[in-house]
């Protein structure tokens, strides 16, 4: 469950109050994990109405000892009224978990969207966030491997946990096995692709690899993508009449396709067509101006087409992208480095 320092948080909330008070021996049993006793105190002091948070600490308390079921309804409505921004912070935290513990992750998702909301760069919250999604998908996916286990998604989500891990001869035979149940199921014939470009260029590999492309196209002729990984493969091949012709259809399909952009100016430039290459270079940049490749592909470009400043200008941009970035974070890594102990 949720780890807080009360230590530490009883200075933050100002809880100077005597020892004797049952608020106080709460809090202090719930800083050394005496949740139990933490629970029985802090109950006598909502009793006698010591301190308008005992209930507050009191769900914490419940929630930390494993008893979500009787502290979620006081989690809710403390993290919807309390003023206190950090210990709002910390009961939305452990109702979250509360939540997600019970597999409730529809109420855990609007918990942790509000949380987002008032702390949107606070750790705990993103982590829990992150959390919910791993538990919700693994729960998801037991339950379609379960119910669905003959189906062309097991297959196709086994795929695509394979490609993840870089298993990707046994990516492959998923994918086929997909498409040999849905052939005519948009994506497989792509990812059964790429995971073959992945796993080798050996030519065979790469005849393969351009048929499902092929395919995927037939299936889905606005595919800018596959038209794109086609090209990539013509380029090996030094086909380069045949993937310009990709590529221009690619463009044709997906103007914002900065990788698309690059290629073609460079075919372009290849042919003696520096105007249109140039032209292409300068809208990659526009889409993607941190792309050290499309700032490195115009320099060049420039600096062939007798446009000097402007290769400069292009040369400045560039060396700003490769030069390291200065700040705090990067001042502690320096500082890092030279403290480190020598091996």
């Amino acid at each position: 469950m949720l780890a807080i320092s009360i230590k530490h948080l009883v200075v933050i909330l100002g809880l100077f109050v005597s020892q004797s008070d049952p608020f106080t021996e709460g809090v202090a049993h719930f800083e050394r994990g005496e949740y139990a006793k933490a629970e029985t105190s802090l109950q006598q002091a909502v009793t006698a109405h010591s301190d308008p948070r005992a209930i507050a600490f009191l769900a914490l308390a419940r929630a930390m000892d494993g008893k979500c079921e009787n502290a979620v309804p006081d989690l809710q409505t403390q993290f919807a009224t309390i003023a206190d921004d950090k210990l709002r912070r910390l009961l939305g935290l452990s109702l979250a978990q509360c939540e997600l513990s019970s597999n409730r992750f529809d109420d855990a998702s609007i918990v942790l969207e509000r949380l987002r909301g008032l702390y949107p760069a606070d750790e705990d919250v993103l982590y829990e966030t992150a959390r919910l999604h791993m538990q919700a998908w693994n729960d998801v996916l037991r339950e379609m491997f379960l119910k669905t286990p003959g189906s062309y998604r097991v297959n196709q989500l086994s795929g695509e946990i394979f490609d993840a891990q870089g298993r990707y001869a046994e990516a492959v035979e998923q994918y086929r096995a997909a498409i040999a149940k849905n052939p005519k199921a948009l994506g497989l014939h792509f990812e059964a692709g790429r995971a073959l470009l992945m796993s080798s260029h050996n030519p065979e590999t790469l005849r393969q690899a351009q048929e499902y492309f092929e395919a995927e196209l037939g299936l889905n002729p606005t595919d800018a993508v596959a038209e794109y990984e086609i090209a990539e493969i013509l380029v090996t091949q030094k086909e380069n009449d045949e993937a310009m012709h990709h590529l221009e259809r690619a463009v044709q399909l997906n103007s914002q396709f900065p990788e698309a952009l690059i290629a073609l100016a460079k075919l372009k430039l290849l042919a003696n067509a520096d105007d249109e290459g140039v032209s292409l270079l300068e809208r990659a940049v526009q889409l993607m101006p941190n792309s050290e490749a499309a700032r490195y592909s115009l320099m060049m470009a420039y600096r062939n087409a007798g446009r000097f400043k402007d290769a400069v200008r292009e040369e400045e941009e560039l060396n700003k992208l490769q030069k390291p970035p200065e700040g705090e974070f990067s001042d502690f890594l320096k500082r890092l480095g030279q403290e480190a102990p020598k091996p």
